[in-house]
């Protein structure tokens, strides 16, 4: 089960130009961008550390997803 809800994921795919949306497309979708997230929010962290900081920021975010463009 994600943490993401449902119907977030389901607005998201919707936003992309589907019209309909089956219910294992956004679990589907939700487990994908569950996994994303936490690769993202490791390599975050691994910059937040580097910089000497407890707090993650959102430049340490960006920078992350820089690497895996």
């Amino acid at each position: 089960m994600s943490e993401l809800s449902q119907a977030a994921v389901e607005r998201i795919i919707k936003k992309a130009g589907a019209e309909r949306v089956s219910a294992d497309a956004t679990e589907a979708l939700a487990g994908m961008m569950e996994e994303y997230g936490i690769l993202l929010a490791k390599e975050a962290k691994k910059m937040s550390d580097h910089a000497g900081r407890k707090t993650l920021r959102g430049v340490d975010v960006k920078m992350a997803a820089e690497l895996f463009k």
